[in-house]
């Protein structure tokens, strides 16, 4: 690889000033920065980061700590959070992190630590106090997604006023026989998202004065999830409901499938409404609150960057992400035989 010394002297400048251009740090003009660059791109010359961070004490680099690759809400944001930081000319160190203990301890207390990462973004992971406390020694920017952290700048959506939100888009059409079909308590995910978004739908029935008549069946957050929980909540048109709102995106979509397979017409027989603004959500005409996972995970750099830029870490606060309503074709009105 070519030396510093020979981009100096194809630009015509000295090894400091080049040094200077390609850094950025330090005055130089706009003239001898375009030259020197022209330079290092003739001969590929690249600057070193090992040798930037001796000298900056950063490494360019941030880590991201997150529950799950394979599920959709996750790829997105995580899409999001990568091409900005690539934008930015940083790099990603992924981290996946699980409810192994000895593997939370590595990362927490040996990987992060080391210093090989200028911030951390820790997505829809509950992090126990020592943890934090542990990010916190670190001095470093951090930013978390998906809910409350003490001591972290978070971002999240309002869960219950979504949830709420979807199920008075059903009661305003007519519909009264509501089913929430949603993520098991036993098996709840970080932040409470199951717990609150059943909450939102319990407070929007009681508003109505249907808190008697609502009902709730689980569902894995998957579309065979969605599929396998609606097969057994609609195989009885003795107490089928004329709406469901589903918890996620994925639930409405295995839902709508279920439904289809059974003779069900959505929206005439079933109304559907989701949470997510998944990409699938539009070819099968699903009504749902988008919540642009990518623009939270490029939200969350752009917190990074903020915090890298003044020099320290946040002590805090919570940033609420707006949703989108997405009115399609899977809800309407209920028929007139069923409107109680």
């Amino acid at each position: 690889m070519s030396a510093l010394a020979d981009v100096a002297r194809l630009a015509g400048v000295s090894k400091a000033t080049a040094s200077r251009a390609l850094s950025g740090r330090g005055y130089v003009s706009e003239h001898t920065r375009d030259a020197v660059a022209r330079a290092a791109a003739q001969i590929g010359y690249v600057v070193s980061s090992n040798a930037s961070s001796l000298v900056t004490g950063q490494t360019k680099n941030v880590g991201v700590v997150i529950p799950f690759l394979n599920r959709w809400f996750f790829a997105e944001l995580l899409e999001g959070i990568e091409s900005a930081l690539l934008e930015a000319g940083y790099d990603l160190t992924l981290y996946r992190l699980t409810d192994d203990v000895e593997q939370r301890r590595m990362i927490f207390e040996y990987f992060l630590v080391r210093k090989r990462v200028d911030a951390v973004i820790a997505v829809s992971v509950a992090l126990t106090d020592a943890e934090v406390i542990r990010l916190q020694s670190l001095g470093k920017p951090l930013v978390g997604v998906g809910g409350p952290v003490d001591g972290m700048t978070t971002l999240s959506i309002d869960d219950v006023a979504v949830a709420q939100l979807a199920t008075e888009h059903l009661l305003s059409l007519g519909h009264r026989h509501i089913v929430h079909l949603g993520g098991s308590p036993e098996d709840e995910m970080d932040f409470s998202v199951h717990e609150k978004r059943l909450s939102g739908y319990r407070v929007a029935m009681t508003n109505a004065g249907l808190g008697d008549h609502g009902a709730f069946a689980p569902a894995p957050f998957s579309i065979e999830g969605g599929y396998r929980a609606a097969l057994a909540l609609l195989s009885d048109p003795r107490s089928r409901p004329t709406a469901v709102f589903a918890a996620s995106d994925e639930i409405a979509i295995g839902l709508i499938i279920a439904a289809r397979q059974l003779g069900i017409r959505v929206p005439q027989d079933l109304s559907v409404v989701g949470i997510d603004g998944h990409e699938l959500s539009d070819m099968f005409g699903l009504t749902t609150l988008q919540q642009h996972p990518k623009h939270q995970g490029r939200l969350a750099v752009d917190l990074v960057l903020r915090g890298l830029a003044g020099g320290g870490a946040d002590t805090g606060g919570s940033v609420s992400v707006p949703v989108d309503f997405a009115a399609r074709s899977s809800t309407t009105a209920p028929a007139r035989s069923t409107v109680a």
